[in-house]
């Protein structure tokens, strides 16, 4: 049996709530002379079989055929007097701003960042935003539906979808004219433009967007491995990058001297490699030979693709001459490093 309600209130600051339905479940009876009171910061919405009848501003209303002809129409003059009880729904929405809302790159954005490395760069960035109802009729008919209640956490997902689209939009149309240190320098810039550009999405869902700040923007700390997930690396580049790595890894090791030291021959010739692995990805060098000669004064401590090169071998033939035991190499860490001595010796049989 349907309750009656002769006052219709939420007396809460709604400080997380959205939307909060009256009553939460079950159907509500009103009836003329019934008093609606609304805060400061709400407001108040009729609904009738899913249709928006009237809204109430802050204040104390008296439920009266003068100030509900919406209601009038849809129920019935007939129907109203001072005991007859009508059938409705009251959604009291939050008109505060709602601050400080977080959001995040959940995977980098590829930008173009041309003449500078390699070419592209993964982006990362985090910050704030807030957001205001500005249409509660439009954001309970869009958005909440017959929920009876509705909190800034089921809708956070939806706005951040919509932020970082515009902002990868926004990368892509800016990365054009600007290198990513310049880009990093125009995150104010950058931030109106995502902001202007997804107005018109909240306010399809009768929501404003107040504010969007980019708090940081910089590449991220992993992009050549994610890189080459996504098929924009080739494997030469990743190779040498990895022998970067490891020497890198080598001069920070406690023990120093053999790591080092491998560290050292592991980054010999690195420049030259990357550089034609990037001239081969701009189209600037038309080809690369895929077992190059030996240079003269290769290097004392060399990768298993240095020490293909050097024996004019697949890279494949050395690492099976490791593990068979047939040429000697030191493992640091995941890599194989092989001294040029230990070349000759396997070359002498």
């Amino acid at each position: 049996m349907a309750r009656v309600f002769d006052i219709v209130e939420y007396p809460n600051e709604m400080r997380d709530e959205i939307v909060h339905r009256f009553p939460e479940t079950g159907p509500g009876d009103f009836r003329i002379g019934s008093q609606v009171i609304v805060r400061e910061s709400q407001a108040a919405v009729f609904f009738r079989d899913g249709k928006a009848l009237d809204k109430f501003d802050p204040g104390r209303h008296t439920i009266t055929t003068a100030n509900i002809p919406l209601i009038t129409e849809a129920i019935g003059k007939v129907l109203f007097n001072a005991s007859t009880p009508f059938p409705a729904e009251v959604y009291f929405v939050s008109m505060r701003e709602f601050v400080d809302r977080k959001w995040g790159t959940p995977q980098p954005i590829i930008v173009r960042n041309p003449n500078m490395g390699l070419g592209v760069a993964l982006m990362q960035g985090f910050g704030t935003y807030s957001f205001q109802v500005s249409d509660p009729q439009q954001f309970v008919t869009q958005v909440v539906g017959a929920q009876g209640q509705y909190r800034t956490a089921d809708i956070d997902a939806r706005f951040r979808s919509i932020l970082l689209s515009k902002l990868q939009d926004l990368l892509g149309e800016t990365a054009a004219r600007y290198s990513v240190p310049e880009l990093i320098g125009l995150t104010e810039e950058l931030g109106a433009g995502v902001r202007a550009k997804a107005q018109d999405d909240f306010l399809a869902l009768g929501i404003t967007l107040k504010t969007y700040y980019i708090e940081n923007l910089k590449p991220s700390s992993k992009s050549a491995e994610e890189l080459r997930a996504m098929g924009m690396l080739d494997m030469a580049t990743y190779t040498q990058l990895q022998a970067a790595d490891a020497m890198r890894d080598a001069a920070q090791n406690p023990s120093g001297g053999a790591g080092l030291t491998a560290g050292i021959g592991a980054g010999m010739g690195l420049g030259q490699a990357i550089g034609q692995s990037l001239q081969g990805m701009t189209g600037q060098q038309a080809q690369q030979p895929q077992q190059p000669a030996p240079a003269a004064g290769s290097p004392a401590v060399m990768t298993p693709s240095e020490a293909a090169s050097y024996l004019r071998v697949s890279e494949e033939d050395v690492l099976a001459a490791i593990n068979a035991g047939e040429l000697k190499a030191k493992k640091i860490g995941n890599a194989f490093r092989i001294s040029k001595e230990s070349l000759d010796e396997y070359l002498k049989g």
